[in-house]
């Protein structure tokens, strides 16, 4: 049995503007909306109900049309979903309308589904005949409502069957079928005692029997009854039978009807189910009184078999309060409003007239109350939207004609009606498809630049999702937890630096660096850019939306120029500046979401917040590059460095003493809150020593780290604001750059012990090539990672040794030598893994990627099934947007490293590649590939491999590469005149193996470059060299 907890529709990605009115009520959400048409955003007040087995949480202010959507970020609401009329806090008994229908292929009618449930207000269906197979979801996320979840059980063998349910979220339904039976196929849930306020557990079943021989049904149907009321006396059973109940002298009619007498059920149906005038379809009633039984007569656009509706009565949550929705209309009138009256509010601001604390306090106040007044907050009872957010008026219009004839229909019984209704489906049925694949163009069109956005898309649509749950967890505990991590750290640092011999931590003197005493003040010129380059990404903290600040900035600029630049002249940042929202983020998916550790803080600031902070970064970071002050190994955060980059040269290195015959012990190193840790005092000191930072730019700084709050904000509320006394925000524009700076000498310490090292953040790898004979490397390296230990401490970091890694890479015939190799670390044993992830790469002992190129082409099929899905929905252009993003760029990312492999190694990236072409192209399994790989211009796997290794060669010829790697290459400069001496050839150094130096970036780059024609090498761009690489690298591959 499969169940799934739904989630919203996707959201369009330029949605700017989300705002919380916590005065109030804690879950009160607000929205600033800037379209045409209202946007609003549901909430809910806490609720006693625990979420269900499988859940699909209410939509986020999904209009429905996306066009209604461009303006506003979504805001998670409560996870609790369904009807202000049934979610409760206390006990009652209410009549719930449920339905079962006979769908016969619920692929192609999900939509119709979907109408159905929410047109009749059901708050539980069965359906039978939904022919899925097991882990097809699709129809089952388009079928479900929001505030629904649903339970399938798919036929195991052969085709069609499948049982499922769709109900509301209250119910709290676990799945309760032990044994299986071969003559019906059952769906059986149960609700326990205390979430149903009753004293037996509720039982719901959906059945499926499919025609033939009778006699073992009735055997096992009744042990199957025998096991119902062992357990419960509420229970109700839909189902369809295939038993004519309206034939009296039917013999299995006859045995059936006593079957259920003797166990008190009560067959409720009385009309015909089936457009052949039989009773097919029952009800099964113990201990639950069915009212109102109606059987509603459908076209064959959705079944022959009728869609039967009844009510019951069961003990359940009954309401207690109406749900509520507070929302901001920013509409074109209210932008004009606002603009009319901004000069005027912005009049009196002045630098005269205070502070940049009064001016920004008086800003923030202004636009505030403006805004109140051009667009106030309005407060109106939550109603449940419908969850397809292309149902445009097109839409609505033939939903409306369908609804009338069907109406005219029933009323005459008259054909020419039946036809006509029944034709009106079908072209509504057609038409919302239509609308649907629009839907998601212009979605997939506006976050093309997005991958996370578009996988989280793909997998709401395709994949199960995790099973709701309810989590005790408050913002107030995630306040607690990250400030007591933060503390035990600092603390068990202290104890551990205490003892640091002294002789270990000495670090050579920095000689005098160029200085920076101030930060310069801008033009309105570069404010303007900076501006519009920054994301439409909207704060809690904000006074306006952040779209409505670049829609107002031409007459916003001049005051926010005037906040600017008196900050970076008087040093000082705004407090306001300096309040950080902290949205508690998972690590991984798969982790435990109710245990705090699970989670890391990432911070949210004001929009303005973070174009002060670019212009600091942008005159810090020239400052660093211009006087070449940066750590030459550290590639994080920095202009023509990546992790492709590092570890081109960390395997480099690496395969080069494979080639020498040496092996190589690998360390990756792992630091426990480093970002959180940073101690302000250190970090302000070592600006100045190292880097020259001085004067007003220090003083700035200073006040940048000093006297910084955050609270954070979990399930719509907000626990209390902290004081932040260490650390750098993660999600800010300088936090990055200042963590970099601040482990800067770390560099120094390992070079000093001769040990090869590379640094990306806070990952820090170290290597060294060592003989079997000679134990002095490894204790080198051992007393390396202790004064890299204690010089951590010493800063309050925390390396964590239980994490830190380390691998043995060497050929193969040495390896034996080191297999009980270990390193001492902190009086910890570090033991050698058989694979270690590497900046998202996975290393192996031979270098070989193996392992790596299968956890790509897992990951690589997973995208490819969820994509085939929907391809019939997707547009060309669309569908090969979606397999770049999740195929392209996986086989891409780091594929310097494949160059020089065999193709063997590599053969089954080419697989993935075929089959995402063949995906994309709709061909058969048989097709020739090559004809399509190059009617999609799309280069094989390994020869995209040596244009990466081509491209960045261009680069680091051209000054567009880390120094790191333009070391590795030397132009070629023969002993005499040749022609050759102007021809831009390299040096291509000898090698040994040519399956390790041969394989080296240092040797695979002049190899390849001086295989290609001069016109390629001599190109005057990158745009230009790419595009002729490709053209000589394609008439190569494909004639």
């Amino acid at each position: 049995m499969e169940t799934v907890s739904l989630p919203h529709w996707p959201t369009h990605s330029l949605l700017v503007g989300r705002y919380m009115n916590l005065q109030t009520t804690p879950s009160t959400v607000v929205v600033h909306s800037c379209n045409k048409a209202p946007y609003r955003l549901q909430n809910r007040t806490p609720q006693a109900i625990k979420p269900v087995l499988t859940h699909r949480p209410k939509r986020k202010g999904l209009g429905r049309s996306a066009n209604n959507t461009r303006c506003l970020i979504p805001i998670n609401t409560s996870a609790s979903g369904g009807s202000s009329d049934l979610l409760t806090t206390g006990r009652g008994s209410k009549n719930l309308k449920f339905g079962f229908i006979n769908i016969r292929s619920l692929a192609t009618k999900a939509l119709l589904i979907n109408d159905l449930i929410l047109d009749h207000g059901l708050d539980m269906i069965g359906l039978c005949e939904t022919w899925l197979k097991p882990n097809v979801f699709l129809p089952l996320n388009e079928a479900t409502p929001p505030n629904y979840s649903y339970a399938h059980v798919a036929r195991a063998h052969k085709q069609g069957g499948g049982v499922a349910l769709i109900y509301r979220d209250f119910f709290n339904f676990t799945s309760n079928l032990e044994n299986k039976f071969k003559s019906f196929e059952a769906l059986v849930l149960s609700s326990s005692s205390s979430a149903m306020h009753s004293l037996s557990p509720f039982y719901m079943v959906v059945i499926y029997r499919p025609p033939g021989p009778y006699s073992k049904f009735l055997d096992e149907f009744g042990e199957f009854l025998s096991g119902l009321v062992t357990h419960s006396e509420q229970i109700l059973v839909v189902g369809d039978f295939n038993i004519r109940i309206n034939k009296a002298d039917d013999p299995l009619n006859k045995a059936f009807s006593n079957l259920i007498d003797t166990f008190g059920f009560t067959q409720s149906v009385q009309e015909a189910t089936h457009c052949n005038g039989n009773i097919l379809d029952l009800v099964l009633s113990k201990g639950i009184v069915v009212s109102d039984l109606t059987v509603l007569s459908a076209t064959s656009a959705v079944s022959d078999h009728f869609l039967i509706k009844f009510e019951a009565s069961l003990a359940c949550p009954v309401s207690g309060g109406t749900d509520v929705i507070t929302s901001r209309h920013i509409g074109p009138s209210a932008v004009a409003a606002f603009s009319q009256q901004l000069p005027g509010v912005l009049a009196p601001l002045t630098v005269e007239a205070g502070s940049v604390e009064n001016l920004t306090s008086s800003l923030n106040v202004a636009l505030s109350s403006l805004l109140d007044t051009v667009a106030p907050l309005s407060t109106r009872p939550r109603r449940l939207k419908r969850s397809t957010p292309w149902f445009n008026e097109e839409i609505r219009a033939l939903k409306q004609a369908c609804r009338r004839l069907e109406r005219q229909w029933r009323k005459s019984k008259l054909v020419v009606f039946y036809l006509s209704w029944h034709d009106s489906l079908l072209k509504y049925k057609r038409a919302l498809g239509v609308a649907k694949a629009a839907y998601f163009s212009r979605l997939i069109a506006t976050n093309k630049h997005n991958p996370r956005f578009l996988f989280e898309t793909v997998a709401k649509l395709t994949k199960k999702q995790p099973s709701a749950t309810t989590l005790s967890l408050t913002a107030d505990d995630f306040q607690d937890f990250f400030g007591n991590k933060v503390e035990e750290i600092r603390q068990k640092i202290n104890s551990e630096s205490a003892a640091a011999p002294a002789d270990s931590l000495a670090v050579a003197s920095s000689p005098v660096v160029p200085t920076i005493s101030v930060f310069e003040a801008v033009s309105l010129d570069t404010l303007s850019k900076l501006v519009i380059a920054s994301k439409p990404t909207t704060c809690f903290l904000d006074p306006l939306p952040a779209k409505l600040y670049k829609e107002s900035w031409p007459l916003l600029g001049s005051t926010m120029l005037d906040i600017v630049n008196l900050s970076l002249s008087t040093g000082i940042v705004p407090s306001s500046f300096k309040t950080a929202v902290v949205r508690p983020l998972l690590k991984k998916p798969h982790l435990d979401s109710s245990s705090l550790n699970s989670y890391r803080p990432v911070s949210n600031l004001p929009f303005m917040s973070k174009v002060l902070e670019r212009v600091v970064f942008q005159q810090l970071s020239t400052h660093l590059a211009v006087n070449q002050l940066y750590e030459p190994f550290q590639s994080a955060f920095r202009a023509c460095h990546s992790t492709e980059t590092a570890l081109t040269r960390v395997a480099n290195d690496l395969l080069l003493a494979i080639d020498a015959d040496s092996t190589s012990v690998l360390l990756l190193l792992d630091l426990s809150a480093a970002f959180d840790t940073v101690d302000h005092s250190i970090l302000l000191e070592r600006l100045t020593e190292n880097f020259g930072v001085t004067g007003l730019a220090r003083a700035w700084l200073n006040s940048y780290l000093s006297e910084r709050t955050q609270c954070v904000m979990y399930n719509n509320t907000r626990s209390r604001f902290s004081n932040v006394k260490c650390g750098v925000p993660q999600g800010s524009v300088l936090g990055p750059l200042l963590f970099s700076l601040y482990i800067s000498p770390l560099g120094q310490i390992i070079r000093s012990h001769g040990i090869n090292f590379h640094c990306y953040a806070d990952d820090t790898q170290l290597y060294l090539p060592i003989k079997a004979d000679d134990p002095t490397e490894i204790n080198r390296l051992e007393v390396c990672l202790a004064a890299v230990k204690n010089w951590m401490s010493l800063n309050f970091l925390l390396l964590n040794s239980d994490k830190t890694e380390m691998l043995v890479v060497g050929p193969p015939r040495h390896r034996h030598c080191f297999e009980q190799l270990t390193v001492l670390l902190d009086n910890c044993v570090i033991s050698q893994s058989v694979a270690a992830k590497n900046l998202g790469v996975t290393f192996d002992p031979c270098l070989s990627f193996d392992r790596h190129i299968k956890d790509i082409t897992k990951t690589a099929y997973f995208h490819l099934r969820n994509i085939a899905q929907i391809r019939s929905s997707l547009s060309m252009a669309d569908a090969e947007t979606l397999i770049h993003a999740f195929v392209s760029a996986r086989l891409d990312y780091c594929n310097v490293l494949f160059s020089g492999l065999p193709q063997a190694s590599t053969k089954s990236l080419q697989m993935v590649q075929n089959a995402a072409a063949r995906v994309l192209t709709r061909t058969r399994k048989f097709d020739h590939i090559t004809p399509i790989l190059a009617s999609l211009h799309w280069l094989p796997v390994h020869i995209r491999s040596d244009f990466k290794v081509l491209l960045l060669t261009y680069k680091i010829l051209n000054g567009f590469a880390p120094s790191y790697l333009s070391h590795l290459l030397k132009p070629y400069i023969p002993s005499r005149a040749l022609r050759s001496q102007n021809a831009g050839l390299l040096c291509l150094p000898r090698i040994k193996k040519k399956s390790a130096g041969g394989r080296a970036f240092s040797y695979r780059a002049p190899l390849l470059w001086n295989n290609l024609p001069a016109d390629v090498r001599q190109s005057e761009s990158v745009d230009s060299f790419k595009s002729r690489l490709k053209t000589h690298l394609f008439g190569l591959t494909y004639g």
